[in-house]
């Protein structure tokens, strides 16, 4: 367990932007991607609003330079795009000798398409391989000629951080020295008849940590970490390290935290004793924040009992993109690399007054020249999944 892991290389894909710098832009300007849907087809298309990124497959294909009839998910496509934003931001090229890992997490896999063969199973019977989770993940080690070490994880919205995780755990015991992670899912109409029947989702923008928030809008996305070993990026340039990470599940209810809050204070507690950090050290927090009653309240409480009358200035980032389900905690650790590259702090966007039951409240503006050096990103997932990474200034 002595290798240090570092990030090298990131790539994006969001309602926010279609590259790294389109979204740091938008983070940085106050620019939210939270509309009324375009492309996606769903009978609840004029009552809420969604991250939904305004590309067609069609023409993501055309991006990609892949032909017009490939029968990828909309999950896969948006994957192989920020895959290999990531790989040539960390100047890999095909053909590199380094053992290799590809870990994605996703929630929905290629659900867009089995919606299409659901409605006419006669038409679109190749629909049905492109499924499971572990379709995308295959195609994007396809993409980059990968094949040393293919996983899938789904753990609902802690996916994407867990992937990362795991990587970073196969470096660190010397299973691999690279590891390309992260998260993608695509909207879908699964998704949210989904939520919608959880009465989950907010009709307007979300409002992360507000008083009178009222629910999350779901949004689509994929991030796409490269992690290497010390020995292996020496003479590179490293964004950051990924100095602390733990993982665990509350097992309270199938969709809730529990009122004590104990799986997210453990996440974060964990994480810091791994990182061998100490709460003090911890300048920023990327919280999970999606606007609904149990989360943010149950969150907050966890803050409060961890970092005591010293908890670290935190925001929302899916009140920029909605909440992206598996993508999210790979979308949000990018975001909290990119906080940690600018040492600046984005806001929490729609927010107004403090819940009454908190002593806390999230910034509101941007913070530049922040002193950032160990930043925290929450991911916390259904069935009480909770995972909590560090990312701290190499």
């Amino acid at each position: 367990m002595g290798n240090r892991v570092f990030v090298t290389g990131m790539g994006i894909i969001s309602a926010i932007g279609n590259n790294l710098e389109e979204n740091y832009n938008s983070l940085l300007n106050k620019e939210h991607g939270i509309s009324k849907l375009d492309i996606l087809e769903t009978v609840h298309k004029d009552e809420i609003v969604c991250g939904e990124i305004k590309l067609t497959n069609e023409e993501l294909l055309q991006r990609l330079k892949l032909p017009e009839n490939t029968t990828y998910p909309r999950t896969t496509i948006l994957a192989i795009h920020a895959a290999k934003e990531a790989y040539n931001d960390a100047g890999l090229a095909n053909g590199d000798t380094a053992k290799t890992g590809v870990i994605l997490g996703t929630t929905v896999g290629g659900m867009d398409k089995s919606e299409r063969y659901y409605r006419h199973p006669e038409e679109n019977t190749d629909f049905i391989n492109t499924h499971n989770c572990g379709y995308t993940t295959e195609k994007v080690a396809d993409s980059l000629n990968l094949q040393d070490f293919v996983t899938t994880l789904s753990t609902a919205c802690s996916s994407g951080a867990n992937a990362i995780m795991l990587g970073a755990r196969l470096i660190k015991n010397g299973i691999v020295d690279r590891a390309i992670v992260g998260g993608t899912d695509s909207l879908s109409r699964f998704t949210i008849n989904g939520f919608k029947t959880l009465f989950l989702l907010d009709p307007n923008p979300c409002s992360p940590f507000d008083k009178d928030r009222k629910g999350l809008n779901l949004g689509e996305g994929a991030g796409i970490l490269v992690l290497e070993s010390e020995k292996l990026c020496n003479e590179k340039k490293k964004y950051c390290e990924i100095s602390g990470y733990a993982n665990n599940n509350d097992a309270y209810h199938q969709t809730a935290t529990s009122s004590e809050a104990k799986g997210p204070f453990l996440s974060m507690k964990n994480a810091i004793e791994v990182g061998k950090l100490k709460a003090k050290d911890i300048d920023y927090i990327n919280v999970h924040g999606t606007g609904t009653d149990n989360n943010d309240f149950t969150e907050g409480i966890a803050m409060e009992k961890l970092f005591g009358e010293h908890v670290p200035p935190f925001s929302s980032t899916k009140s920029y993109t909605g909440h992206t389900l598996g993508a999210a905690g790979a979308l949000e650790a990018i975001y909290s690399i990119l906080s940690i590259e600018y040492n600046v702090i984005f806001p929490n966007l729609n927010f107004k007054q403090r819940i009454s039951e908190l002593s806390i409240s999230p910034a509101t503006v941007v913070i530049d020249n922040a002193g950032i050096k160990n930043v925290m990103s929450n991911s916390f997932g259904f069935g009480g999944n909770e995972t909590t990474l560090i990312f701290s200034k190499e």
